[in-house]
């Protein structure tokens, strides 16, 4: 059985298509196409069947490709183990995160890894929740977020780190009339007027969930992706929005209060591959965003 095959079967899993794998391994379709034709002589089993316009694993590709990743982390641990001896966490480690989560985790880890073996790359991502866990592909880690749960959408058999359950405040113009009371309820915002996200991102589940208790549409006006932006239509207008709350500034531009009788929180995840989660610099860089989101969701 050559190692090989399997990692080829493994990256077909990841990437979906022969076009993808050529890509991500910098060799032409052609080149891979062959290889899965000598895999399947040496397996002696079909391992990929039409599927619509293109390829898709059979039972037998798929038992060889979760193969695959097993042998995947075996290397990268024995890998971890070998740069542990010889020198610590070392090398490249690409990060990429929805800012409002970027926010309060990257100016730390940059702080923690300054001047170590450990260099990292880091990007800020703005995708609805499914498509966080599509992102692992490309990076080594990702930290997207979810409403329903710590495990993001699409997440299946991915390596999860749940970082924080972040509130999320009705965010309003301090001289708003609803500024006044510590809390607020669906009642008190049901006729008021909304910036909202783009449907499908996570925010706007506990806006329809408002309208729900309140039996009534909500009236969004506007629907933008930017909190920042956000932030500066909600200061200088009547308009109400959601807004997490260890992100956003408490400088007097907008005040934060918490919704009662609605579940209004999002859970902040890291997703990664498995054996990319094994790389030593992974790790140190798994276990420094987890101090850092203890300490930002510590009472203060």
């Amino acid at each position: 059985m050559d190692p090989r095959h399997l990692e080829l079967l493994r990256q077909f899993a990841e990437h979906g298509s022969v076009t993808a794998v050529a890509e991500a391994t910098h060799r032409t379709p052609s080149a891979v196409s062959q290889q899965f034709r000598t895999a399947e002589r040496a397996f002696g089993a079909r391992l990929l069947e039409p599927a619509g316009r293109g390829l898709r694993l059979t039972p037998a590709g798929e038992v060889l490709a979760a193969g695959g990743e097993q042998v995947a982390v075996a290397v990268e641990q024995v890998r971890a183990q070998w740069d542990s001896f010889r020198s610590g966490p070392r090398g490249t480690v690409t990060v990429a995160a929805l800012a409002s989560a970027a926010t309060f985790l990257y100016a730390s880890l940059l702080k923690r890894f300054s001047g170590t073996g450990v260099e990292l790359v880091l990007h800020d991502v703005d995708v609805a929740e499914e498509s966080y866990a599509e992102l692992t592909r490309e990076f080594d880690i990702v930290i997207g977020h979810s409403l329903s749960g710590p495990s993001p959408a699409g997440s299946d058999g991915l390596r999860l780190l749940p970082l924080v359950r972040e509130p999320l405040d009705i965010a309003m113009a301090p001289d708003h009339r609803l500024a006044a009371l510590t809390a607020v309820t669906p009642e008190d915002v049901a006729e008021e007027t909304w910036i909202g996200v783009p449907e499908g991102y996570p925010f706007d589940t506990v806006l329809r969930s408002l309208a729900l208790a309140v039996g009534q549409d909500l009236h969004v006006v506007q629907r933008l992706r930017d909190n920042r932006l956000i932030e500066s239509l909600v200061g200088t207008s009547d308009h109400l929005a959601l807004l997490p709350r260890f992100t956003t500034p408490t400088t007097g531009q907008v005040v934060l209060r918490p919704l009662a009788g609605v579940e209004a929180r999002r859970f902040v995840t890291v997703l990664s591959q498995p054996h990319r989660a094994e790389r030593l610099a992974v790790r140190a860089v798994l276990e420094a965003l987890g101090g850092v989101a203890r300490d930002v969701a510590s009472p203060r």
